[in-house]
């Protein structure tokens, strides 16, 4: 990918995973960065992580170590969503174990991720279980902070969910082979969880607005930060380049990167600008 340096974080039969790594002008292994890894979309079965590419060149340009992961998806590798986890708790492990050589604060690491990527984004912190055995369960694949972009944070049936019916949960329990709610964040919900920004399209045909207002309500319940901005008439993928309505095509895309770098800097993460 143009304008990042690629290494392999995992590898997996014949098959290398690479992070692709955009950095800050001048940047160097000593300094402390905050750090952002991406996951792209795609329905866990296709995707890019060209998807992020400008988010990281502008997170990069700003300050911090910004990175779009590759893992594997179910048309290239014939895997499960289950897999997928994996390799995103994989990504965020190895970025926190290598924080030395990446120039990276490892308590400062957030994930973000669109649609299915940020349902990976949720699951590294969220979910007990989808560690790879082989990898030194003392760095933690959990993440400091999550920047979810319409993502997929329900997959099972829950209480006060009405909205999502019958056939979308038969899709999805199909989808990850019987563990749906094995793979559900919301399922996981607790106390001292990373503060989460969420940005979703009222109107989002994949991924219910239901979902996420639930999602968002028992994360606060649970005493977490977690914002939802919502998008009024918004559909899903609304926050990519070139999705808005009207002249401006990069509107939601600016708008939705605008309100994530704030986020960051009210972390810490980021200067103000």
């Amino acid at each position: 990918m143009s304008g990042a340096r690629a290494e392999i974080y995992k590898k997996v039969g014949d098959v290398e995973l690479k992070l692709y790594v955009f950095e800050p002008k001048d940047h160097k292994p000593s300094d402390q960065r905050a750090a952002v890894v991406f996951f792209f979309g795609g329905g866990w079965s296709s995707g890019s992580p060209v998807q992020f590419k400008g988010q990281c060149e502008q997170l990069a340009s700003r300050g911090m170590v910004a990175i779009s992961a590759d893992y594997r998806v179910k048309s290239r590798h014939g895997v499960q969503p289950d897999k997928c986890v994996s390799d995103a708790k994989s990504a965020i492990r190895w970025v926190r174990a290598n924080a030395p050589k990446l120039g990276v604060d490892p308590q400062r690491i957030a994930a973000g991720g669109g649609s299915a990527g940020g349902h990976l984004a949720a699951a590294t912190a969220l979910l007990p279980d989808f560690d790879e055995e082989s990898e030194d369960k003392s760095v933690s694949s959990a993440p400091n902070a999550l920047v979810l972009f319409n993502p997929a944070v329900i997959l099972a049936p829950a209480e006060g969910l009405d909205a999502v019916d019958a056939d979308r949960v038969r899709r999805i329990n199909e989808t990850t082979s019987g563990k749906a709610k094995q793979l559900s964040p919301y399922h996981f919900i607790r106390k001292e969880l990373p503060p989460a920004i969420l940005f979703h399209g009222t109107k989002d045909e994949a991924v219910p607005y239901a979902t996420v207002e639930l999602f968002a309500k028992s994360m606060k319940a649970a005493g977490n930060r977690c914002e939802l901005v919502s998008f009024e008439g918004e559909p899903h993928g609304f926050f990519n380049p070139g999705r808005s309505k009207g002249d401006d095509k990069n509107a939601n895309y600016n708008k939705t990167l605008k309100q994530a770098d704030e986020f960051f800097v009210l972390l810490g993460y980021l200067p103000k600008p």
